[in-house]
């Protein structure tokens, strides 16, 4: 008699184990649809470690985006991977530059401009290098991206100098901190930087021999997709998120950048000397259009591609 009631025991858990796998799997099921569902209806941002991005960190971080609107960052190193994510439609909008932007337009995806950012770029030469002025640059390798602001720089440096282009070495390094190390470990003769990757640079003594501020040069820029973006849903998203935006540039304005050391040491990969020195008279403008001149000189260099 014990016998059989230890195998109908033994019987009854196994079928209880069965279901409640079973039901584990269902409920794990629905869980990813249903986080699928939440993840597609949010408004997606893709973001990388650049100054430019501070103002939706602090937005996020410090509640200034309406929290009853599901506004997500989705964060990357490398600018290709924020255009690869924007063109699958996997983001509603990137921080990115305007000539990958043209150029993603170009290629039949539709953006808009949401606005201009302050970033700025800067080509810095390894002080082991000895370079000193874009002549210099003459075989060397030069750290960039194709297809991006990055790569029109170049072409400025070497129409600058007039040198032959075949004799600047364009090594594409699309990972920032990657580019940045690169640099520190004494493997690429200059690279294009923006901030805070430059002053970290800056802080080692390497030196700066194009500077877009310089040159009048403002390509930074935060877009979205046009697909989809009309439905009401979507209009009241960026309505909160322009809002939350310019209230963090405002408070970037008049408080500076190391009032949100916070921010930074959470979302960006830099020392604590780099921190302090950050440049804190950076301004942060309110979402505006990017210039037109900005956009046709992107246009006429892509032409020229």
């Amino acid at each position: 008699m014990r016998k059989i009631l230890w195998i109908i025991a033994v019987i009854w858990l196994l079928v209880s184990c069965g279901q409640s796998y079973e039901e584990t799997k269902r409920l794990s099921r629905e869980q990813r649809l249903r986080l699928a569902r939440e993840d597609s209806a949010a408004l997606k941002i893709a973001v990388m470690p650049t100054l430019d991005c501070l103002p939706i960190f602090i937005a996020k971080d410090h509640q200034m985006f309406d929290t009853a609107v599901d506004i997500r960052l989705k964060r990357f190193t490398a600018q290709m991977d924020c255009d690869t994510a924007l063109m699958r439609g996997r983001v509603e909008g990137s921080v990115t530059d305007i000539v990958r932007a043209e150029r993603i337009k170009k290629l039949a995806d539709s953006l808009t401009y949401f606005t201009a950012t302050n970033a700025y770029w800067l080509l810095i030469s390894n002080r082991q290098a000895r370079i000193t002025q874009l002549k210099h640059l003459d075989d060397k390798m030069l750290a960039m991206t194709r297809y991006s602001v990055t790569d029109l720089l170049g072409d400025l440096a070497v129409d600058s100098a007039k040198l032959k282009p075949e004799r600047v070495f364009r090594i594409q390094v699309n990972d920032v901190n990657v580019r940045l190390k690169m640099l520190e470990n004494n493997e690429m003769d200059a690279l294009l930087l923006t901030e805070p990757q430059a002053t970290q640079a800056l802080l080692q003594k390497h030196k700066v021999i194009l500077d877009t501020r310089k040159e009048d040069i403002q390509m930074g820029a935060i877009v979205f997709r046009t697909k989809g973006m009309d439905d009401k849903n979507r209009k009241k998203q960026l309505d909160v998120f322009l809002k939350g935006y310019n209230e963090a540039c405002d408070s970037l304005n008049h408080y500076g950048v190391h009032k949100y050391r916070d921010v930074i040491k959470k979302y960006y990969t830099v020392s604590r000397q780099t921190l302090d020195a950050l440049p804190d008279s950076l301004k942060f403008n309110h979402a505006v259009a990017p210039r037109q001149k900005d956009i046709e000189r992107a246009q006429q260099w892509l032409s020229k591609k």
